[in-house]
């Protein structure tokens, strides 16, 4: 999707081919705002820049929208830019509608069309925020960025993830109570991005370094877990009923029980 001359969003390259398709279309840099590790090796011999920046579902401060804002700057600087997340069309949109904003390259109004073009869910209002606060930084604001963009953003512990994830399943819970929609006494809890943000923990952790010297099942599980958490999110996106939504988030819990009766209980 193109948001502005040369800036396009969508999803995750994927494999040799994907990188071969973004060289062909003359890609220089590529921003990605999701939470699992890029693969920079395969954007270098391509001879791409690779920026790691991930924001949540929820969306993201002022701080974070200069950066990826700087980011693009000075990418398109050298050529066409693509920043992506994981799926291509909730993360990676609200973005780079906030970020065209902050540059001057579009309207909120114009990037707010973007994103629902892209196919972003109205389930994640805080993406949809992000783009509706954005404002024109002055150049002052954005000089003060720092020029020195990760290619790949550090990670909290495993201990800390799994901490996260622990909070996560929580909102999950008080949802589902809810009947799958924000409870009244946390009207900040969006279902679709509270799933989405489980799976991307999950990916996340299966992705990372933190589990390469844990047995080959722990990874497996993980893989799935992350799997059945975007079920469950998808399921919330596409209005799937209470039950099947349930039933869905049922079997994320017994592949976290399962895996922490053999490896953590």
């Amino acid at each position: 999707m193109a948001f502005a001359p040369n800036l396009y969003s969508g999803s995750a390259p994927e494999g040799e081919a994907g990188f071969d398709t973004l060289k062909r279309l003359g890609i220089r840099t590529i921003i990605s705002v999701d939470g699992a590790q890029p693969e920079v090796e395969r954007a270098k011999a391509r001879g791409m820049r690779y920026i790691h920046l991930p924001i949540g579902y929820n969306g993201m401060e002022r701080g974070r929208t200069l950066e990826i804002a700087r980011a693009i700057e000075l990418g398109l600087a050298r050529g066409p830019v693509y920043l992506h997340c994981h799926h291509g069309k909730h993360r990676s949109a609200g973005a780079t509608g906030a970020a065209a904003v902050t540059l001057g390259l579009l309207n909120v109004e114009e990037a707010g069309a973007k994103m629902r073009v892209s196919g972003t869910a109205p389930n994640y209002v805080g993406l949809f925020r992000c783009v509706e606060v954005a404002e024109r930084a002055s150049r002052a604001e954005l000089d003060s960025v720092k020029d020195e963009f990760p290619e790949r953003w550090k990670t909290s512990g495993l201990v800390n993830t799994m901490v996260e994830i622990d909070e996560v399943f929580d909102h999950l819970k008080l949802i589902e109570k809810a009947g799958w929609d924000a409870p009244k006494e946390h009207p900040d809890l969006v279902p679709a991005a509270e799933a989405g943000r489980l799976a991307d923990l999950f990916r996340n952790l299966e992705d990372g370094e933190q589990l390469k010297s844990k047995p080959v099942e722990v990874r497996r599980w993980m893989e799935t877990a992350s799997k059945e958490a975007a079920a469950v999110e998808s399921s919330i996106v596409e209005g799937k009923t209470a039950s099947e939504i349930s039933s869905l988030f049922k079997a994320v819990t017994q592949s976290c029980k399962e895996c922490h009766a053999k490896y953590r209980d």
